[in-house]
């Protein structure tokens, strides 16, 4: 038997003894892959395992991320910090190799996967932040970034739409670095595939402008490096190779839905015995191990960019200093003076306007000092407010440009960002309308999973949008964002709150959810304690002269109701809450200070569902709220058909 054979069936052994001791997982899938995981690292994968993070790494992808165990005894193998232990550990409580690959906890895992399609998603954001960077960056005779991205998928990723949208965007935008490796193996859960998933891959890529290598036996070492090699000279598109493969190769299951999921028992042992792995599990001869380690290369690989990289600071002092900075995460040396000088414009220039024109003042002040920040709409720019002055469209022709046309693909275009922001260098922020937010919501789950610094700008936010009528009225979206953990929602009333929203989501390092309003509203006042006070979620915008007798809680648009009913009354305090997340963080001294426990008569008011305002105005509190679909009709006659007037809250507060 070959070297490289031994290879290839240590990757399926480890994954067959990992999963048996589990009793939980995956074996189909990487005893059917190994031979193409084998080559491509072996052979072409450039990387650091001693150095997982090395900026000019080629970034691996696992979009059938069920198959974990493939990359996790691939990164064993080559020497990553992931131990035999580790992968005895598989599947167990706080292990390094959970049962999808999470990023964070695995050294070597560029992106969390198993929801299929997005791991595919994310991969196309990192090639689009690659070329945009070595665009950018790179000078003639430096390269200082240039690599591939590679990924794994399967029949499953590619029949979820959002590898539709994904694939014809890497198309148009020629990013000629990203190669695919579609593991067709004829088989998913359910069975053979050809009773649900008869479409023609080939040439549905190809349409999408997609260099494509058919027909190659996924099993057959030279085929694949001949794939490989071909698909690294390609300078124009990005390249899918179809590999032919068989699931559960080696088993007694091969070739059946049955080998999809764990290999159990009597079947793992004669599975080992078949592919020549006979002894005790986790034993890996040594040969095999020397043949993996992959330590000695990637030293010689990040010398060897590392030299160029010296010269290059010699010879771009101020670019490499900026380059630096920004896949660091850095904020200019200057920053907490540039955002005192922008939240400082925004309350001089505050003024009755949408917020979603608040939002596009802070995207034109903040595209002038971050120019990592990358972003674009779901064809809605101009509605969403999302293109800047003087902003470059990015294309295949200007591969150096900011703002990208999504076009219609709002789960697409989320995972991209969240690919975006995974790759470093670049602060990415995407927009839609808010009811739109459910064709996105897996993408925004997983960003906030992995804690990644993406914008969701969500205009339209309410009954506001009028006329457009309920399809394109949200009502359930707000509170529903609320739910998802380490996603911070903000809901700014005018330009000034909105100018600490931008600051607080450029800061956090997790994702925000920017929710603005299609109307105009009114401009509010504010002391300097009280700007202050904005970027504690919560604050007290208005005080009455007398004793506070009724506390209201409002966000957004609503703010203007409630202070137009507290001008009217003498015992009223109102209390801004435009981000309900990062209030709950602040002391509990902060919080009783504005919502004291003392004062009981409280309403909340909110162009949404009533039920998540009742944790703050508690069971003697009133919420007006909307609790049913909208209506079509301008938005003034709605709000005052749905009661959410000053009137009605002031009936309210006189009960």
């Amino acid at each position: 038997m070959s070297l490289f054979q031994q290879s290839a069936d240590a990757l399926r052994a480890l994954s067959i003894d990992a999963v048996n001791r589990a009793n939980s997982g995956h074996a189909g899938m990487p005893m059917g892959m190994a031979d193409i995981a084998t080559v491509l690292w072996q052979e072409f994968f450039s990387h650091h395992p001693t150095d997982p993070k090395w900026w000019n790494r080629d970034r691996f992808i696992l979009s059938n991320g069920h198959g974990s165990m493939l990359q996790y005894a691939l990164l064993h193998l080559t020497g990553y910090e992931v131990s035999l232990d580790d992968l005895k550990n598989f599947r167990q409580l706080h292990a390094k190799t959970p049962g999808h690959p999470e990023y964070g906890e695995t050294p070597g895992v560029e992106t969390t996967t198993g929801p299929l399609g997005q791991g595919f998603a994310n991969a196309v954001g990192m090639a689009l932040a690659e070329k945009i960077l070595a665009a950018e960056f790179n000078r003639p005779n430096f390269s200082i970034i240039d690599h591939f991205t590679y990924v794994f998928l399967g029949d499953g990723c590619l029949m979820e739409g959002i590898s539709h949208e994904v694939a014809s965007l890497a198309g148009t935008w020629q990013l000629n670095k990203l190669i695919v490796f579609w593991d067709d193996n004829g088989i998913s859960i359910d069975g053979l595939v050809s009773g649900w998933f008869t479409d023609n891959t080939p040439e549905r890529f190809r349409s999408y402008g997609w260099h494509v290598i058919s027909s190659v036996d996924g099993h057959n070492p030279d085929d694949i490096r001949v794939a490989i090699a071909n698909a690294q000279k390609e300078k124009d598109r990005p390249t899918l190779i179809c590999c032919r493969t068989v699931i559960g190769l080696g088993s007694s299951l091969a070739g059946t839905a049955e080998a999809h999921g764990p290999l159990l028992g009597t079947d793992a042992q004669v599975a080992k015995e078949a592919i020549g792995y006979s002894g005790e599990p986790f034993d890996i001869p040594q040969d095999i191990y020397q043949a993996w380690d992959a330590r000695k290369k990637g030293d010689e690989l990040f010398s060897s960019w590392y030299e160029l990289w010296l010269q290059y600071q010699e010879e771009y002092p101020s670019l490499a200093e900026e380059l630096t900075r920004r896949k660091q995460g850095k904020f200019p040396e200057n920053w907490s003076s540039i955002v005192n000088d922008f939240v400082k414009t925004a309350q001089e220039s505050n003024k009755k306007m949408a917020t979603r024109k608040a939002s596009q003042f802070c995207i034109n002040s903040l595209a002038t000092v971050l120019p990592e920040l990358i972003g674009g709409s779901a064809d809605l720019s101009a509605s969403n407010g999302t293109l800047w002055k003087n902003a470059h469209v990015f294309s295949s022709l200007c591969p150096q440009g900011h703002y990208l046309h999504y076009g219609v693909r709002e789960f697409g275009m989320s995972a991209m960002s969240t690919g975006l922001a995974l790759y470093g260098g670049f602060i990415p922020f995407c927009a839609t309308f808010l009811t739109f937010s459910d064709y996105a919501r897996h993408a925004v789950r997983m960003a906030a999973m992995m804690k990644q610094k993406v914008v969701f700008i969500y205009t339209h936010d309410s009954i506001g949008v009028g006329e457009d009528g309920p399809t394109h009225q949200p009502v359930e979206h707000i509170a529903s964002l609320r739910l998802i953990p380490n996603l911070r929602v903000w809901r700014p009333c005018d330009v000034v709150e909105m100018a600490v929203a931008w600051q607080n989501a450029v800061e956090y390092q997790g994702p925000t959810a920017l929710l603005c309003t299609r109307q105009d509203i009114a401009a509010q006042t504010y002391a300097e304690t009280q700007v202050n006070d904005i970027a504690r979620g919560g604050y007290i915008l208005f005080e009455p002269k007398e004793s506070v007798r009724v506390i209201v809680l409002a966000t957004g648009s609503e703010v203007e109701i409630a202070m137009t009913v507290a001008r009217r009354l003498s015992d009223v305090r109102v209390v801004s809450l435009p981000c309900v997340e990062v209030f709950l963080e602040q002391a509990k001294e902060y919080q009783e200070s504005v919502l004291p426990s003392e004062i009981t008569c409280r309403i909340a008011i909110e162009a949404g569902v009533s039920d998540g305002w009742y944790r703050f105005v508690g069971p003697m509190g009133k919420v007006i709220g909307l609790n049913e679909f909208g209506l079509s009709a301008p938005a003034e006659k709605l709000y005052h058909y749905f009661g959410l007037t000053a009137d009605q809250l002031e009936r309210f507060i006189r009960i």
